[in-house]
C-alpha cells in the first residue's frame, strides 16, 4: 500500500506535536510546518512547496482574548479571525484542487468545542472558532461526492501547550474548576486527540464527512 503523506500545520502549537508523533508511529509520511500562518501567500506557498498531500491537518491556535462583550477590542477580534479563520480557508482553498484532480483526500481541522456550548466573556474566540466549524461543515458536504472527507475535531479540556499546559494539571484551583464543569472530572490527554486524528486520516474512515466532533469530556456534546 502506498505510504500516505500528511501535512500538519503550526506543529509547535496546540495539538501539532502529539498528532505528528502518532501519525509517524503509524508510518504516515509526515510533513510539518512551524510558521504562524496568517497571510494568504504563506498558505499558498506552503501547499506549493510540499507537493502532493493526501491529508491536510489544519492545526491552528490563538489565545482567546477574553473580555466582556462591551469591552471587545477591534484588534483582538481581528487577530482571532486572521489567525484562526482566514488561514483555514486559505489552506483548504489551496489544497483542494489537487485532491479534486485525484478524487481523493482528507482534511482535518483541529478547532474547538467552545462555540458548541458558548463561553461567557469569550464571544470573540467563540465567533472565530464557530466560523471555523461552520466552514468545515459546509466544505465537508461540498467535497464528499469527490471522495474527499473533511471533518473537525472540536476539543476542549485537552492537555496542550496553548490552552491547557501541563503546569495547570497541578493547580488545585484549576482542578476544582474541572471537577465542577467537566463530566469526566479530568483534562484529556493529547494522545486522545492524536488517536482521533489518526482515525480520521486512515483509510478506515470514508463515511464521515462534514462532522464537528466534540472531544471535551462531556463539557460539550
Amino acid at each position: 500500500m502506498k505510504q500516505r503523506t500528511v501535512l500538519v500545520t503550526c506543529v509547535d502549537k496546540y495539538m501539532g506535536r502529539a498528532i505528528v508523533d502518532r501519525l509517524t508511529e503509524l508510518d504516515f509520511r509526515v510533513l510539518t510546518d512551524t510558521q504562524a500562518l496568517v497571510e494568504q501567500s504563506q498558505c499558498e506557498e506552503l501547499v506549493r512547496s510540499v507537493g502532493e498531500v493526501d491529508i491536510l491537518i489544519a492545526n491552528l491556535a490563538e489565545p482567546p482574548r477574553s473580555s466582556p462583550v462591551q469591552a471587545i477590542q477591534n484588534e483582538d477580534w481581528t487577530t482571532l479571525f486572521s489567525t484562526l479563520v482566514d488561514p483555514l480557508m486559505f489552506l483548504v482553498r489551496a489544497i483542494t484542487p489537487q485532491m479534486l484532480d485525484r478524487q481523493s483526500g482528507k482534511i482535518i481541522a483541529v478547532t474547538s468545542a467552545a462555540p458548541l456550548k458558548g463561553l461567557a466573556n469569550n464571544a470573540s474566540y467563540c465567533a472565530a472558532r464557530g466560523a471555523q466549524n461552520a466552514f468545515i461543515k459546509a466544505v465537508g458536504l461540498e467535497l464528499a461526492r469527490s471522495n474527499i472527507q473533511v471533518n473537525a475535531i472540536a476539543q476542549n479540556y485537552i492537555n496542550n501547550n496553548t490552552y491547557y499546559p501541563s503546569r495547570l494539571l497541578d493547580d488545585e484551583k484549576f482542578l476544582d474548576h474541572v471537577r465542577r464543569n467537566v463530566p469526566t472530572n479530568q483534562v484529556g490527554s493529547s494522545e486522545e486527540t492524536a488517536e482521533l486524528a489518526a482515525y480520521l486520516a486512515s483509510e478506515k474512515c470514508n463515511h464521515m464527512v462534514g462532522q464537528i466532533i466534540p472531544l471535551a469530556g462531556g463539557w460539550a456534546t
